[in-house]
């Protein structure tokens, strides 16, 4: 995506089956845990900008000893800078201290078997570091503590907000962090005093009771009670202080969620890769948690995958697989090569089947791999080209045979970011003219006012980039068209799942739906369309639908388009500009597994989404620059 849009949080838990010396032994070390926590997160690192947090708890922990530790850093390094500041406690200790794991679980912070780490990138708000997770809500009964972090955005956080002061709580701020805590906070507490009033009356100790409680505590009920009125898409990991463990994902699969286990370990985490990177296995041995389960892993060792949640149709993210996620997985990296080669046939009828005079190039380097696809279809169709201009041939010579077969595709690197170049100066026109330039061109490529550029990129969301900084510069190489390719279909509608895509006028495809309006004399359908938005604000979500669908369905996908291209062209620049989307048939062709579209075609997996949907719009009628939930 040549311009960045803040996205989805990662999320790491490791849960160690056994004894701290058994790692000792196998792997030479007692921090395996710490080492594979940090490792996981690493390789999740695309998933977090503004802070990363671990948190660790020692099973077992006598009373008056420390077993919950947590660190966390919003430094500019905060990986780095996380980790120096976990591995400071173990920098001076003797060899003798280091290798031996009763001393460090006895004496040293994160020495536990419990691990969970977490990258955040933040939708809204500060970048303060109360807004890093894990957080934990602490009680002087062990079996009240809770740790907890995620990936996730809800909705209805009002809704949620005002039944805890239903329930008599306090809470210190309204958010969708804070509130979930505390409503998994406010059933745990619920759940360990409903087992104690349960014991009491049979004459055990409190001792024996708190024995009986971390046995017998229905993880699955607390959760089940906990999420009754969750809308959004979320994958949670929850900790209790005395050790039992779960990770929960949304019932419609919103969020990605895997896990691996054996008899070593039991771990978890937001992309496939990591795991089999950190662990060595398969890609078979690494399963995805089931929408609407909950998998829990209880003080003793025991693990379960438990619904809590009724299961939904699935909507996994397709833009997960289209740019979040790593390309590393399998199945993603061919996802999108299938998104770049389904575009071929479009492209080709763009460039009216010139080869000869045609460079193909991507920008940024996340739309390489849809660049790969992009070529090999195009090598395909060439290929066929090629056998039938030969057979027409029949008795050619061999330079009109070899005039056919010297036809390729041309393939070149023209686009380079300037990762250093920096753009902080306050005066506007030079600021505009150093962003223009954050893109450096190969130059002596193109044929002057000959060549046709085309340029896959992942996605176009405000087409900001494209304009003041990509196509400026690569309108210097003095092509005679530049044809700009998404892979993605167009971004058209917010999203409230976990991406930072709240305000609809930053989208480029609503900026040409509202000059297409404009254009034909429709402008009043705006108004007509804010009347129905208004009308419904009041009604429960569950009746609401997306009123913005049919001010989308007014014109052609390809008439959107074209305005899109008017829009992101610069002034002043010589070649013709056409952009070309991918379809949500392509789409869902190339993704047939994961069906949650809502940003490209409005169809929202959960009630939420219409009531945001239809509240955005509102907020741009009313002019306020402010999120839709």
């Amino acid at each position: 995506m040549s311009e960045q849009i803040k996205h989805e949080c990662g999320l790491a838990v490791v849960r160690l089956l056994k004894p701290l010396a058994y790692y000792h032994e196998k792997y030479g070390t007692a921090l395996y845990g710490l080492q594979k926590i940090h490792l996981l997160l690493q390789k999740m690192r695309n998933r977090g900008q503004d802070g990363a947090g671990v948190a660790t708890i020692k099973l077992n922990a006598p009373p008056g000893s420390r077993y919950i530790s947590r660190k966390r850093s919003n430094n500019q390094n905060y990986l780095k800078d996380l980790f120096d500041q976990v591995f400071t406690y173990f920098n001076d200790l003797t060899p003798e201290q280091i290798n031996d794991p009763v001393w460090l679980k006895n004496n040293v912070p994160f020495t536990g078997e419990l691990l969970m780490g977490h990258l955040r990138y933040g939708t809204h708000g500060s970048n303060s570091i109360e807004t890093v997770h894990p957080f934990l809500r602490l009680n002087n009964w062990i079996s009240r503590n809770l740790v907890l972090a995620g990936n996730f955005n809800l909705t209805n956080v009002d809704e949620l907000f005002e039944e805890l002061i239903q329930l008599g709580q306090h809470p210190k701020e309204i958010s969708d962090t804070v509130t979930v805590l505390e409503k998994i906070g406010h059933f745990l507490d619920d759940e360990v005093q409903r087992l104690f009033d349960w014991y009491k009356p049979d004459g055990y100790s409190n001792a024996q009771i708190n024995e009986l409680i971390y046995k017998n505590l229905d993880i699955q009920r607390l959760l089940r009670r906990a999420s009754r009125k969750f809308d959004g898409g979320f994958v949670m990991a929850g900790f209790l202080g005395f050790g039992d463990a779960f990770v929960i994902r949304d019932p419609n699969g919103i969020r990605p969620a895997f896990y691996y286990q054996d008899d070593e370990v039991v771990v978890m985490a937001s992309e496939r890769p990591a795991i089999q990177t950190a662990f060595d296995v398969k890609y078979t041995e690494v399963q995805e948690l089931k929408p609407g389960h909950a998998l829990i892993v209880k003080n003793h060792g025991e693990v379960r995958e438990l619904p809590f949640m009724k299961e939904k149709i699935k909507k996994s993210c397709s833009f997960e697989r289209i740019y979040f996620s790593r390309g590393t997985d399998r199945a993603i990296y061919l996802e999108r090569k299938k998104l770049g080669e389904l575009l071929t046939d479009r492209v080709l009828e763009a460039i009216d089947f010139d080869f000869k005079n045609t460079v193909f190039s991507f920008v940024p380097n996340t739309a390489e791999v849809a660049f790969y696809g992009l070529v090999e279809g195009l090598n395909k169709r060439l290929n066929s080209i090629k056998k039938e201009r030969l057979l027409k041939l029949k008795n050619g010579t061999k330079e009109e045979m070899g005039k056919i077969l010297e036809l390729t595709v041309r393939t070149e690197k023209l686009a380079v970011k300037d990762a250093k170049l920096r753009t902080f100066i306050a005066d506007e026109v030079v600021r505009g003219e150093m962003v223009s330039h954050v893109y450096d061109v190969t130059y002596g490529i193109i044929k002057n006012e000959v060549d046709t550029i085309v340029l896959i990129d992942d996605s176009i969301v405000r087409g900001t980039t494209l304009r003041d900084s990509i196509l400026t510069n690569i309108s210097r190489l003095k092509p005679k068209k530049i044809i700009i390719v998404s892979s993605a279909p167009q971004i058209r509608y917010p999203d409230c799942y976990g991406i930072d895509m709240s305000r609809m006028n930053k989208f480029v495809a609503f900026q040409a739906l509202l000059k297409l309006l404009e254009e034909s004399g429709k402008s009043h359908l705006l108004d007509e369309t804010y009347y129905r938005c208004k009308a419904q604000e009041d009604l429960p979500k569950e009746e609401m639908h997306n009123e913005i669908i049919d001010l989308y369905n007014t014109f052609e996908y390809e008439d959107i388009s074209a305005k899109i291209a008017e829009i992101v062209t610069p002034k002043n620049i010589k070649p013709e500009v056409k952009v070309i989307y991918q379809t949500l048939e392509g789409l869902h062709e190339a993704c047939p597994d994961h069906t949650g579209d809502w940003y490209f075609s409005g169809d929202y997996p959960t009630p939420g989404g219409n009531k945001v949907v239809n509240k955005a719009f509102i907020n741009f009628m009313e002019k306020k620059e402010v999120r839709a939930y």
